[in-house]
This record gives structure tokens, C-alpha cells and sequence, in this order.
């Protein structure tokens, strides 16, 4: 199985992609996690936002590896821990279903885009700029799979 994490900006700060790549790297073939990057569309003062996400919709949705599971992050969706998590990755290993986590732009992902989606996931309540995110859930997948391995990292509960 495969997660792909899909994600609006390209040209990220270094301590980004090197936070990445580091639990990219830590991940096993079993659920190896890559990246596809879109560029965000440009966005100035009169910019028509709806046609943005639109388009950053379809391109998102041309990205999807076929058969994936979508999951869109969304500060509306379904807010998950670190177990729950670990129980749905075993779940997707388990079934060699491959799973496509979804990262939007500055305004988010398109609704109609939402609609599509298997899953909706809030990582937090809070607001994170969408550079940290990109860290936060490679280090998540691999704490969910490192519980689920039974490795020392996780010391949680």
C-alpha cells in the first residue's frame, strides 16, 4: 500500500522538505509515503477564488493515484489522534488499500472537491500554515506505524 500525500505549494522552506524526507525516509515499503506537490495558483488582488480552487480541484483530483482512498484535511472534518490513526493504517495495510491525503491552498479545497472526498480529517482546531502540516502528518504516519510495529517511539499512553 501507498500513501500520497497531495498538497498545494511547491518551494518550500529547506527545514520543510528536510522534515519531510526524514519520516518519508523512516517509513517502511509496507506504507512508503510520497509526495506530489501542485503549485498553488496565483492569487492577487481581484483573483477569482472560486475558479482557483476549481482548478486546483481538478488537478488535485488528476494527481489521485486510481483506486486511493481520498482523504481531505479540512479544519471542519473529523478530528483524529494518533490511535485512530494507527488503527486506520493497519486497516490500510491490512487490505493493500492505497490511501490519498489531500493538503488544500491558502483558502482550503474546493467544496464540491470535499464532497468526493472518502474521509474528512482535522488534524486541530488550530490553524497551521500549510508547510507545518506537511511535517506534522509524515511524523504522524510514522507514529502510527511505529505503534502499530510495536517500536519504542511512540511513548504515549
Amino acid at each position: 500500500m501507498k500513501i500520497t500525500l497531495i498538497a498545494i505549494g511547491t518551494r518550500m522552506p529547506a527545514w520543510v522538505i528536510a522534515g519531510f524526507k526524514e519520516y518519508q525516509q523512516r517509513m517502511p515499503q509496507v506504507c512508503a509515503l510520497e509526495l506530489h506537490e501542485i503549485a498553488a495558483l496565483k492569487r492577487g488582488k481581484n483573483a477569482d477564488i472560486p475558479r482557483i480552487l476549481r482548478d486546483e480541484a481538478a488537478a488535485i483530483s488528476a494527481a489521485v493515484p486510481k483506486g486511493a482512498q481520498i482523504i481531505a484535511l479540512d479544519r471542519k472534518g473529523k478530528h483524529i489522534d494518533t490511535d485512530m490513526l494507527a488503527t486506520q493504517m493497519q486497516g490500510w495495510i491490512d487490505n493493500s488499500q492505497d490511501v490519498a491525503i489531500i493538503i488544500g491552498g491558502p483558502e482550503g479545497l474546493e467544496r464540491d472537491f470535499m464532497t468526493k472526498a472518502n474521509r474528512l480529517w482535522s488534524l486541530s482546531a488550530l490553524t497551521f500554515a500549510h508547510p507545518v502540516v506537511r511535517v506534522m502528518l509524515a511524523e504522524q504516519l510514522y507514529r502510527a506505524w511505529s505503534i502499530n510495529a510495536n517500536l519504542p517511539y511512540h511513548r504515549g499512553d
